[in-house]
């Protein structure tokens, strides 16, 4: 209030303002820490004010060049100015920002240096932050080479506190500022984020960005994350990039080995859960839409004999990319499920997309164990499946719900699982060839104590072996599963699995990425701040979904789930309205044969006959069952849509979403019109206490001016019993009546101002009620009611 009350008048603001080009050194220091002040509480209305007075940023980039006290308080000041301010941000700019940001961090010391560093960051970062006009100045004016100095390590020792930690964030976040490229409606995003990648990459910027999140491991863990993330940028979407780090080489002779391996060396080994996620981010990054480069790991998976595969293997950087996926893929034989799984999330981006690796990786066979009675060769995707169900096991021992690491194995498995799948009847095949697994899904659909994800997840699964079941065996087919799924679970307590699964929190945002902090003054307090979460929110609710599933499962993969989701329904619905199997009308069957007889051939026929009816009898069954449940979906349907024919079901589950959504959306307005009514009670409460202080206001002007007409009678009275002595009275009662007019003018000038605000508050609530279809006129009837029955009880003791 008194930020706004102090910044109202634009006056105030330049009269701060001039106060800078004062010589005295304190009244500089304070001015700006006041400024500071007024920033942090009002900063909308303190950066309306500075923008109209003349050379009033440029007044405030003069500081930077001032002695180092004023100086620190400035860039503190411009770093909450340039917050969210795109005309501020152009101006700061034009006046030579970037050249003073990195002059500063050079005499501090770059990485080395204190706070200060990180304040020039971060006035950096707002200035690069969705603005690609900046970002092109940044480029061709200062150029990128001071930015990747501060990245460089130097000396031998390698020592890292907080706040050096702090200060390699915040460069890492100018980094993928640059390689975002500005704000999604800038149309020439794309452009700018691809020139800003081709001059990072000229600078030798990988170079600098595998030795803070590869090859240094004395590097802590946040700032070896935040590396590995823009290496992730750096590739996605760049073939000459991608290639560039499929072909560098990490440490010294003779122990040196590929950059993937070492990251995914990485990957599988850190006890960090956030290492983890960027060094997937990176695999994503390689693998997405790159042909040949998912063709060039595949390449790589040669299975190895039992004893090789498990030997141990921790050091020996001469293991090529695919042994050591494949030695981590069968881990979970010693019951090492969480590198098993990761392996496994690594393995999906491998396969996505691309048919032939898809039915390269099938064709591998992984060595059992001598000890077991059955030592045959299995296939690895039979592997995967049998680790699913002893996650599943082990995640529920006992009866009680693990809290472990091993919570999200389930989900990524699943995930490898739907997208080797996809598109492949192959891999349906090889999936449905051990008939457990069959059994194990419908199990794992309807296993209560398994969260929704997982249960959406595996109807999924159940629904591929349907889509893209092009066998023709008998109990393996699409009818088949359909069949079996309409008998174990239903087919609407199914389809509810869709819908759980898409209302879970997994789905509430597509965002692949957490949301990652920037490092200010205010945030990093303490190294707490920037250390690893494993376990974040693990024990917030029971029976949830792991925290890191958020950033695996990313939008493309959500976006899979979703389209296949419509394609099973579709499909199970078109398996459901034709026969089990087309049967053919042999003529040799109902012609008779040579030397029959006609008693046989009738009894013959009369087989024929009974085993028709048979089939029609069974899919008559069938399709009742099918009709029932789909009308305990379609409940709120009329009676004539839900038995329409096979065509008609698809629109009924449509129409049944369609009606979902709406009530979504009448809830989401029943919401927003509490919210407004209750706005609309609180303006019209302040308005009201707005009023009642005009009329008291009001009542003290009259009490005044009915005290200063008893003093002039008592002065007439006196004057006229003879005191001539007495001071010139008039003129004391008119400077007096003069300086109270002016006192009240200023106060009521003051509630008029309040009430025209309040007013245009209660106009605009007005027309939002009345767009919701609120009646304003019942709303605010008896305003001002209760306040003009107080004004007449008043008015009734004065009279008593």
């Amino acid at each position: 209030m008194n930020t706004d009350l102090l910044s109202r008048e634009a006056d105030c603001i330049s009269l701060l303002l001039s106060l800078l080009e004062e010589d005295d050194f304190y009244v500089r220091y304070y001015t700006l820490q006041l400024l500071t002040a007024l920033l942090t509480n009002s900063p909308q209305r303190l950066q309306e004010a500075i923008l109209t007075i003349p050379r009033g940023i440029t007044r405030l980039m003069d500081m930077l060049m001032d002695r180092e006290v004023i100086r620190n308080e400035a860039l503190l000041l411009l770093t909450h100015l340039t917050r969210e301010a795109e005309e501020i941000q152009k101006i700061v700019v034009f006046e030579g920002a970037f050249e003073k940001i990195f002059s500063i961090i050079r005499e501090e010391g770059n990485s080395d240096g204190g706070v200060v560093v990180q304040d020039c960051l971060e006035l950096l970062n707002n200035l690069l932050r969705s603005n690609a006009s900046n970002q092109v100045l940044l480029r061709e004016t200062v150029g990128l080479d001071s930015l990747i100095l501060i990245l460089k390590l130097r000396g031998s020792s390698f020592t890292f506190n907080q706040q050096k930690t702090i200060n390699l964030l915040s460069a890492l976040e100018t980094i993928k500022l640059l390689l975002k490229g500005g704000s999604e409606s800038d149309p020439g995003k794309d452009m700018n984020k691809q020139t800003n990648k081709t001059t990072l990459v000229q600078k030798k910027i990988l170079d600098h960005l595998l030795i803070l999140g590869v090859e240094s491991q004395w590097v802590p863990v946040p700032v070896r994350c935040a590396a590995m993330r823009c290496i992730g940028d750096l590739i996605a979407g760049d073939s000459k990039n991608r290639d560039l780090l499929a072909s560098k080489v990490l440490g010294e002779e003779p122990h040196v080995e590929p950059a993937l391996n070492s990251i995914l060396r990485i990957l599988l080994r850190t006890s960090s859960m956030q290492e983890f996620i960027a060094a997937d981010y990176i695999f994503k990054s390689f693998c997405e839409k790159n042909a040949d480069g998912q063709s060039m790991l595949a390449s790589t998976l040669i299975p190895q004999p039992y004893s090789m595969n498990h030997a141990f293997l921790e050091e020996d950087v001469n293991m090529s990319f695919g042994s050591m996926l494949l030695h981590s893929l069968t881990l979970g034989e010693n019951g090492d499920l969480e590198t098993c799984c990761r392996a496994a999330s690594v393995l999906s981006h491998m396969l996505k997309d691309h048919l032939q690796c898809k039915e390269r990786v099938l064709r591998i066979e992984i060595e059992a164990a001598p000890m077991q009675s059955l030592g045959a060769p299995e296939p690895l995707m039979h592997r995967m499946v049998k680790y699913l169900a002893v996650a599943s096991s082990m995640k529920f021992h006992d009866g009680k719900s693990s809290t472990s690491g091993n919570s999200y194995v389930q989900a990524i498995i699943l995930k490898l699982l739907i997208t080797w799948l996809a598109d492949c009847p192959s891999a349906v095949h090889c999936f449905l060839d051990a008939r457990p697994h069959l059994t194990y899904l419908l199990e794992l659909v309807s296993n209560s104590s398994e969260t929704v994800c997982i249960r959406g997840f595996a109807a999924v699964v159940l629904g591929e072996c349907v889509i893209y079941n092009k066998s023709t065996d008998r109990g393996k087919d699409a009818f088949a599963i359909v069949d079996t799924i309409s008998q174990k679970i239903g087919l609407s307590s199914y389809f509810l699995k869709f819908d759980e699964m898409q209302k879970s929190s997994i789905f509430s945002s597509l965002e692949s990425s957490l949301t990652h902090r920037s490092f200010a003054r205010s945030s990093a307090a303490s190294m707490a701040d920037i250390e690893d979460v494993d376990g974040n929110d693990l024990s917030e609710k029971k029976n949830l979904d792991h925290p890191i599933l958020s950033s695996i499962l990313d939008s493309n993969f959500m976006n899979l789930v979703k389209s296949l989701e419509a394609d099973i329904r579709e499909q199970i619905v078109e398996v459901y309205s034709r026969p089990k199997m087309k049967v053919a009308v042999v003529p040799a069957e109902l012609e008779q044969r040579s030397g029959e007889s006609d008693a046989e051939y009738i009894k013959r026929l009369k087989v024929f006959v009974e085993k028709q009816c048979s089939e029609i009898q069974d899919l008559v069954l069938r399709n009742a069952s099918m009709a029932e449940d789909l009308a305990k979906t379609g409940s709120t349907l009329q009676p004539e849509q839900r038995v329409s024919g096979g065509s008609d079901r698809v629109p009924i589950e449509t129409l049944h979403r369609d009606l979902q959504e709406a009530s979504q959306r009448l809830e989401m307005l029943k919401a927003e019109k509490a919210k407004v009514e209750s706005e609309a009670i609180m303006y019209r409460n302040l308005a009201g206490k707005t009023e009642a202080d005009l009329r008291s206001l009001s009542d003290a002007y009259n009490s005044l001016e009915q005290s200063n007409l008893l003093l002039e009678n008592e002065v007439k009275a006196l004057k006229r019993e003879g005191h001539s002595t007495f001071p010139d009275v008039d003129a004391i009662k008119a400077e007096a009546r003069e300086e109270a007019q002016k006192e009240s003018e200023g106060e009521l000038n003051d509630l008029l101002v309040c009430l025209g605000q309040e007013q245009s508050k209660v106009e605009r609530l007005s027309a939002r009620l009345l767009e919701l279809g609120e009646d304003v006129d019942i709303l605010l009837e008896g305003i001002g009611d209760d306040a003009g029955a107080a004004e007449d009880g008043e008015d009734e003791e004065d009279d008593e």
